[in-house]
């Protein structure tokens, strides 16, 4: 008997629907790119060695992609990042290569990095890959300045637990291909 994933029956659902082209309002964008430039800054000046790579490459604009949506941004001489000038050329081109969001996060939970073209200077997407490979955020850590260490630590073990358990069961998701036989 062939199983097929419910995975893949949702996605090819979403695909199908005769949505409008709905595009939230460029303010919206505009505060959602500034609070992402907030979190990539609060996680680099936790990292001294990140900040020192990225002044290296003060004024470099990076140009981020997946399906409609882009992002600007340029590397500032204090090692921080900013949201670039739309009229701006790009120094790097970073574009998801993946459409699909479930395939886009099914990756995320494995923890595996999305499939990316990259077009641009070499040495600007050596530094970017310098800082996807040993920057993280410690999320621990900044809960427990708000909520005190050993809530902090709970909530954190929780996630953790919830995100295994996740994983565990989109891997178990991901084994029913359709065309083949369930065991």
């Amino acid at each position: 008997m062939a199983t097929q994933s419910p995975f893949s029956f949702l996605e090819g659902f979403l695909q199908k629907l005769p949505l409008p082209n709905l595009q939230p309002p460029s303010w919206a964008v505009d505060e959602v790119q500034r609070r992402v430039v907030l979190l990539l800054n609060h996680v680099l000046m936790q990292e001294s060695e990140a900040m020192a790579r990225l002044a290296r490459q003060k004024g470099q604009v990076m140009l981020v992609q997946w399906r409609a949506f882009s992002f600007k941004l340029v590397a500032t001489p204090a090692g921080l990042l900013d949201l670039a000038e739309p009229v701006t050329a790009p120094d790097l081109v970073m574009t998801v290569t993946d459409e699909s969001p479930l395939a886009l996060a099914q990756a995320a939970l494995r923890g595996d990095k999305p499939a990316v073209r990259i077009e641009g200077d070499v040495q600007l997407a050596a530094e970017v890959n310098w800082l996807t490979e040993h920057v993280r955020w410690d999320l621990e850590e900044d809960l427990a300045r708000v909520m005190g260490d050993v809530p902090a630590h709970t909530l954190s073990q929780m996630a953790q637990t919830m995100t295994g358990s996740l994983r565990q069961f989109m891997t178990k998701a991901a084994a029913f291909v359709p065309g083949k036989s369930a065991k």
